[in-house]
């Protein structure tokens, strides 16, 4: 930073509404913890957050977490199957499944359920599988996000870190000290590199199960960056600040582990990367970015498209619209008059391997979106913010960003509008300066009541959320 701070952004992405969408909440005991953070509905603590020592945040990894087998079934009795040279008997029980089915009233139905030495059992006409999963029976981690809560410094948060329960998410960890760290957390199971673990492994051997996992230490972890800066935005571990030479070695393709850059990825290290002394603003700023990285999957396809439909021939209904994408400086402002077009058509993805594209295809989103936006708003150079709308009750409001921005919007179309469904949502800022001083600052898409739509905290942070706005939590 340019004055000596330390700062902080905790930004995850989740859907707006539902079992996993973020409540905030404050903590304060007799014990002293002062705890500013958020967590899912039922949570008995938050998942991410600060405290007046030390703040964390999560972002999905995809390390691999789970196998699958396929089994060698007895003919003559189905609960049987063949494991190191004789028939071996599945564990079957039965199962109470109470079912709600409206208001008050529920029915309780009986189902049974068979488990290997792998794992759970599937049965289906092609055959029985049985899954491995990861840490599926430790309870841990519950204990260790409360004792990541009650952390004060970087050595008490990584004997917490160290518990290994939770079985996957990066985390990255700043304090009052100036201490950065970044870790890809994962419970990996030790594999046997023989066997090709990408695919359904055959049940009948020892050899293909795993009891072990790769210890924390051996995870890839930044810490203190020479930089003074680390990043995750759903993208590999080993270019969290942009250099290799920062993360640990990386570990064997059997873990899963990604290798790919998203655009927020990219666009943090065209901007926080790139600037050598960041002032309190610049860090505001760079958050709520808009643009589409030069690199980016999305970039990629607007220039194929647009070449290939060249050297084909654009038919005269569409050559407007395709200028307009061709024109697109790449951001999703809410202002932007070629932003909803180009998004609305082009396909997207997080990782090129997933990526779906068909010149065809997207002739045809071209031609449903030409005829969306002329129906709705009688042009098809409609601003993006017009198009794309924060929706909550009778409170309808624009929205700058798009899938995959670091201002992150996902919507879905409802009515004569996107509505925003899933993103940027509970944001956190923490800073602490040279001196001791402490500031936070917060916004949820919402507000804090997220149930009651008579209290006047239905939507109360709404408009400041679409402003780029966050509220003063600390001091």
């Amino acid at each position: 930073s340019s004055d000596g701070y330390t700062r902080l952004w905790i930004n995850t992405h989740q859907p707006w509404d539902g079992p996993v969408s973020w409540y905030e909440a404050h903590l304060v005991s007799e014990e002293g913890w002062d705890f500013y953070g958020a967590l899912f509905p039922g949570s008995p603590v938050p998942l991410i957050g600060h405290n007046t020592d030390i703040g964390w945040s999560h972002t999905v990894n995809e390390p691999d977490l789970i196998d699958v087998y396929k089994l060698t079934t007895n003919k003559l009795n189905k609960n049987q199957y063949w494991f190191e040279g004789y028939w071996k008997d599945l564990e079957v029980r039965t199962v109470d499944i109470k079912v709600k089915i409206v208001g008050p009233f529920s029915w309780t139905f009986k189902r049974t359920v068979k488990s290997s030495i792998h794992g759970p059992v599937l049965e289906f006409d092609h055959g029985s599988y049985a899954l491995r999963i990861s840490s599926v029976k430790d309870l841990r981690f519950l204990e260790q996000w409360y004792r990541m809560g009650k952390s004060k410094n970087i050595s008490e948060f990584k004997e917490a870190m160290k518990i290994h329960a939770i079985p996957m998410f990066n985390t990255g960890y700043a304090d009052r000290d100036g201490k950065l760290y970044y870790v890809y957390n994962a419970k990996i199971p030790k594999r046997d590199p023989r066997y090709n673990w990408k695919k359904i492994l055959p049940g009948e051997s020892k050899q293909t199960l795993w009891y072990e996992y790769i210890s924390f230490d051996k995870l890839p972890q930044v810490y203190d960056p020479l930089e003074g800066f680390y990043q995750n935005c759903n993208s590999s571990p080993y270019l969290a600040t942009g250099s290799r030479v920062d993360a640990s070695k990386p570990l064997p393709d059997w873990t899963g582990i990604e290798k790919h850059q998203t655009n927020r990825a990219l666009r943090s290290l065209e901007t926080f990367g790139v600037d050598p002394a960041i002032t309190r603003e610049e860090f505001f700023e760079y958050k709520f970015d808009v643009e589409y990285s030069r690199e980016s999957i999305i970039a990629g396809v607007r220039d194929r498209y647009v070449s290939e439909m060249d050297k084909k021939g654009i038919p005269e209904e569409l050559a407007s619209a395709i200028d307009l994408i061709r024109k697109w400086n790449l951001r999703a402002d809410s202002m932007n008059t070629s932003a909803a077009i180009s998004i609305l058509t082009l396909p997207n993805a997080f990782k090129l391997e997933d990526l779906k594209y068909d010149r065809d295809s997207v002739t045809i989103k071209l031609r449903e979106t030409i005829s969306y936006l002329k129906k709705q708003y009688k042009r098809i150079d409609v601003p993006l913010g017009r198009v794309v709308r924060l929706v909550r009750g009778k409170t309808s409001l624009p929205l700058s960003g798009g899938p995959g921005t670091l201002r992150a919007i996902y919507s879905k179309k409802e009515g004569k509008t996107y509505k925003a469904v899933a993103g940027d949502c509970y944001i956190q800022a923490v800073e602490w300066g040279p001196e001791g001083q402490l500031n936070a600052w917060s916004i949820h898409q919402y507000g804090s009541a997220t149930r009651n739509e008579d209290s006047p905290h239905f939507d109360d942070q709404s408009k400041s959320f679409s402003n780029h706005e966050l509220k003063v939590i600390r001091p």
